[in-house]
């Protein structure tokens, strides 16, 4: 396993990013910035083991995606902070440093649950 958290809340305003024009979360470890954790799906703080990479499986609250595309700031903000910005769009590559790209089924809010995994692992 390359991180592994579980997600123990999020702000008034975490899933309206979740829409066809945006179509991400922000994550964040749990001790956040109120203006940060107001935007963000929160987590418990937990170690990056392995930097993630294209090729490996996400997992978001049960549901399974594929890294198409890792940002090169993501990687640094994930194991600093706990904070990307996980995006559901499958893109080959990430349009902003911070992002996280993933390939699969539709991600919405109603999928998002309390004590939900987010796990990283290599294929």
């Amino acid at each position: 396993m390359k991180f592994q958290a579980t997600i123990t809340g999020w702000g008034q305003m975490a899933t309206d990013f979740l829409n066809p024009d945006c179509n991400f979360i922000i994550i964040f470890n749990e001790d956040a910035p109120p203006e940060l954790a107001e935007i963000s799906v929160l987590h418990t703080k937990s170690e990056v083991t392995e930097e993630p990479k294209k090729g490996d499986l996400m997992t978001v609250c049960n549901k399974n995606y594929i890294i198409t595309d890792v940002g090169w700031e993501a990687i640094m903000t994930l194991r600093e902070l706990g904070h990307c910005t996980v995006s559901f769009n499958g893109a080959e590559k990430a349009p902003r440093p911070g992002m996280i790209e993933l390939a699969g089924l539709p991600f919405t809010a109603e999928d998002l649950h309390l004590n939900g995994k987010l796990e990283i692992k290599e294929l």
